[in-house]
């Protein structure tokens, strides 16, 4: 019998410009690793990094204790978080640990569960980061490749990438606030033009086309978002400037990662990277900002390292 399980869960970009709140993309660009062992009693979680090591707090926690409840687990589980995903920064930090926590907990008890309810676990464990379940990073870093959420009830549709799409991602070196999620779902417009709503719609469909096509030209050409975006590029130093710099240099789109403030230009194997990359620091510059670029490619879900 299994006495300890080692889950590796990819980075991801949620929203992809229109899709806000429903798509999500598992990026290879960073990752999380959580260990579960079994233990006689309780719940405790070691790390190095700085994150909540209380369960109620801790989104791999809240996942454990879930799953613990819904299937009367009586064993403990020791979770030692290794955090590889940069916190805060809009790439699904809290949502790979979550994401490889549900995951681990299902191959060390042998629950077999289907990828829906591993997504559903996963996300239970964003209310201790976001303060609310949202199921577009933790599908992601569950399933890996695209994913479309559609909820109540929950169902999430998987679409293999393209094998040439690929993403420059932009980390500027900025701080961020405490509950960042919450502070930049605060600015959200209430409101929303008839108008901008049929755009995103538009353009968040092609979206969907171009990753059932295989068609990354078709995905870079809709990232355009008219409504979430500009209600948060101000929370973001030079971005009109960063994406301006970007498309020149030949990016097909470009967006905030999730809720920022990291920035993700679409583009093709065949694009030139590097110059896209050194366009993006360049906007950044303009702002006063550093920022590490990361050019990277669509990824795999959560995997057991053992297996």
């Amino acid at each position: 019998m299994t006495s300890a399980v080692v889950v590796k869960a990819p980075s991801s970009t949620a929203n992809l410009g229109p899709g806000f709140d429903v798509f999500g993309l598992a990026l290879d660009a960073f990752n999380d690793e959580v260990t579960l062992t079994k233990t006689k009693s309780g719940i405790t979680i070691t790390t190095e990094d700085n994150i909540p090591t209380d369960p109620e707090y801790n989104t791999a926690g809240l996942v454990v204790k879930n799953m613990k409840k819904k299937f009367n687990i009586k064993e403990g589980v020791e979770i030692k978080i290794k955090k590889g995903i940069p916190a805060g920064f809009g790439m699904g930090s809290s949502a790979a640990s979550a994401a490889a926590t549900a995951v681990a907990v299902d191959k060390l008890f042998r629950l077999k569960l289907d990828g829906n309810s591993l997504v559903e676990f996963a996300g239970s464990g964003e209310k201790a980061s976001a303060g609310s379940v949202h199921y577009d990073n933790v599908a992601a870093s569950v399933l890996g490749g695209f994913v479309i959420v559609k909820t109540n009830p929950l169902e999430v549709v998987r679409i293999e990438p393209p094998k040439d799409l690929r993403m420059c991602i932009a980390v500027p070196k900025i701080n961020v606030p405490k509950r960042k999620t919450k502070v930049s779902r605060g600015v959200i417009p209430k409101k929303v033009r008839m108008v901008d709503n049929v755009l995103n719609l538009s353009n968040a469909s092609t979206i969907v086309a171009g990753f059932i096509k295989k068609d990354s030209e078709m995905i870079g050409r809709s990232i355009r978002d008219v409504i979430v975006e500009p209600a948060r590029q101000h929370m973001i130093p030079g971005f009109l400037k960063v994406k301006q710099n970007a498309l020149k240099a030949g990016a097909l789109g470009v967006t905030i990662s999730g809720a920022g403030p990291s920035v993700i230009a679409f583009a093709t194997r065949s694009s030139d990277l590097k110059k896209i990359s050194s366009a993006i620091s360049k906007g950044f510059a303009s702002a006063n900002t550093e920022c590490k670029t990361i050019i990277c490619k669509p990824s795999k879900g959560a995997v057991d390292m053992k297996q």
